[in-house]
């Protein structure tokens, strides 16, 4: 080892150093871990290559920019061979923001732990954006999006995220779930009582039709849908305040129950407009907000991780230490979360829309049916598309 090699002759005076008597063969002191130590001469990559490429079947060899140098070694070894001869083609390497695509940076990740390995729902590899609930018709529209470069580039990962949430707008039923419970309890409503409303599945589609929502007496809504002081611009629950219920009533808050020790809100009492069934007002009065909600009796508990980008830096790449610029929030995961009825046959990778709150899918390995998991897959707010 590392006294003799085996070269290629070739050109001493080409201007391309790769053509200057370029080694083929060196020999390795180390077990291979198909042959053990069997064999003791290994090939260069340039020599393998190309051939590997042609024993495959090959047709276009597609490499990134620093291969272009060596592709006329590429074409010499297999016409030399005469052997069947792939086209190779160099393009930029893709960079995508707020994350790293180097293999040896990412089997980083997953080795010290920073990940739960490589199907991770913030890892970008095709098994962590599918465990995510990117549909793979998205990623293939932002690839023709972004199209081929010969420079090096940085894509914004809003733009990836665009076409995830696009494509999910079209394709993703609609469904009520609340993330942060906080319950209401409709004073003049008959107790013991519940009633079916209808919800549509995805109004991109009128075709999907409709679904039946149970309502009843005690409901939960998110903890933000109310505050007991609240700001001008403040469109939702607030004391003496009437809001919409999707699909449901008006609701106009009474009184607010408080945790004596904490004086932290536990419940909200509400009394409603039985005219206002459907969420329009006999007499026409308008409310300032609408909010979603589901039954507390009807709805099912349910884990909901939110992911947010795995570094805090867009361009970890650049950093001196890219561990250094791990996002610590890059996920929460919320227990207690309660999703309407009709989830209660979902299947592992469903894609759903919760109303006002972004895009999420069934986790393809820890949901269990008595026991969902909702990964969030991206937000309802879309960066990419707002004004300039």
């Amino acid at each position: 080892e590392g006294s003799r090699v085996l070269r290629a002759k070739i050109d001493m005076t080409s201007g391309n150093l790769n053509m200057r008597d370029p080694v083929l063969y060196r020999i390795v002191d180390a077990p291979h871990h198909r042959t053990g130590t069997k064999w003791r001469i290994y090939p260069m990559y340039d020599f393998g290559h190309g051939q590997s490429d042609s024993i495959e079947g090959i047709t276009h060899s597609l490499c990134t920019m620093e291969f272009e140098d060596h592709r006329p070694l590429y074409d010499w070894v297999l016409d030399t061979l005469g052997l069947y001869h792939p086209q190779q083609i160099e393009f930029a390497r893709l960079k995508l923001g707020y994350t790293v695509l180097s293999k040896r940076k990412l089997l980083q990740l997953v080795q010290d732990g920073h990940v739960s390995g490589w199907d991770d729902p913030r890892m970008p590899t095709l098994s962590g954006l599918r465990r995510r609930g990117y549909p793979p018709q998205s990623i293939r529209n932002f690839c023709d999006k972004i199209g081929i470069a010969k420079r090096p580039n940085t894509v914004e990962l809003a733009l990836l995220e665009h076409s995830v949430r696009n494509y999910l707008n079209q394709h993703a039923p609609r469904v009520l779930g609340v993330l942060n419970p906080l319950k209401i309890i409709i004073d003049n409503y008959p107790e013991g009582q519940s009633e079916e409303l209808e919800g549509i599945n995805n109004p991109e589609k009128p075709e999907e039709g409709t679904r039946m929502v149970p309502f009843s007496r005690e409901l939960f809504i998110e903890q933000e849908d109310f505050m007991e002081d609240p700001p001008g611009k403040y469109n939702r629950l607030a004391p003496g305040r009437e809001v919409r219920l999707r699909y449901g009533y008006f609701v106009t808050c009474v009184s607010v129950e408080k945790d004596e020790a904490t004086g932290e809100v536990t419940a909200i009492h509400c009394t409603y407009d039985p005219e206002t069934r459907g969420g329009q007002a006999p007499d026409g009065r308008k409310v300032r907000g609408t909010i979603h909600w589901v039954s507390a009796a009807h709805s099912i508990p349910a884990e909901v991780r939110l992911y947010e980008h795995l570094f805090a830096d867009e361009h970890p790449d650049e950093t001196e230490d890219f561990l250094a610029v791990l996002n610590p929030d890059s996920l929460r995961v919320l227990t207690g979360c309660r999703v309407e009825r009709s989830l209660n046959d979902t299947t592992p990778g469903t894609a759903y829309q919760f109303e006002r709150l972004g895009y999420f899918c069934v986790d393809e390995v820890d949901s269990k049916p008595d026991a969902l998991v909702f990964n969030r897959t991206v937000p309802l707010r879309d960066t990419w598309a707002r004004p300039s």
